[in-house]
């Protein structure tokens, strides 16, 4: 009888109540501009502005994934999370120009999204200078392992693949396979 009360207690925490606590987080944000698509349950999040954030419908977020919109207000969205897409606990998102996630992507946890850099002229600080900036736009069915970097200016094809740890910093194909630092191509997925 101990056993059915402590899973009852499980389920009633983490699926139902987590759930409740998850719509209400939407309701909150989506009255500060984000917009949340049907389905989508958000856990505790970072966010910077939210109505810089777009999410698309059914996403399964994880916890402490940190929205950040890098500069001062201006109209929204800069990063656009597609339907259907997985993010894992723990990513970034930085993003002055744009970050765009395609539909049916997994996002493992601890992966960085940088669309901007600092200048590096000598003379003036480097935090003072205003740096470059490009998107950052992922197609549909990709998949990124735990850790990866990606890095401004980056476009990776549908159906690509890249290893967990690799930092992404030339754009990558259409189901290509790509590892390593930094990033270089190991393998095509094939329609065999």
């Amino acid at each position: 009888m101990s056993y059915l009360l402590q899973q009852g207690g499980f389920v009633l925490r983490f699926r139902y109540l987590a759930r409740l606590r998850g719509w209400l987080r939407g309701l909150g944000y989506s009255a500060l501009g984000m917009q949340v698509g049907r389905g989508t349950v958000l856990p505790r999040l970072r966010v910077t502005w939210p109505h810089q954030v777009a999410l698309g419908t059914n996403c399964n977020l994880e916890h402490d994934i940190y929205f950040k919109f890098d500069g001062i207000w201006r109209p929204g969205p800069t990063i656009k999370i597609g339907n259907d897409v997985f993010i894992g606990a723990g990513c970034e998102f930085n993003a002055r120009c744009e970050v765009a996630i395609g539909d049916n992507s997994l996002i493992a946890s601890g992966c960085r999204f940088i669309d901007h850099d600092h200048g590096t002229e000598l003379g003036e600080l480097m935090r003072n200078q205003p740096g470059p900036e490009k998107p950052i736009r992922l197609g549909q069915d990709v998949w990124l392992g735990c850790n990866v970097v990606v890095l401004k200016g980056i476009e990776i094809g549908d159906g690509a693949i890249v290893a967990a740890g690799a930092v992404v910093t030339k754009s990558i194909g259409p189901r290509e396979i790509w590892a390593g630092i930094p990033a270089r191509k190991i393998g095509q997925r094939d329609s065999s």
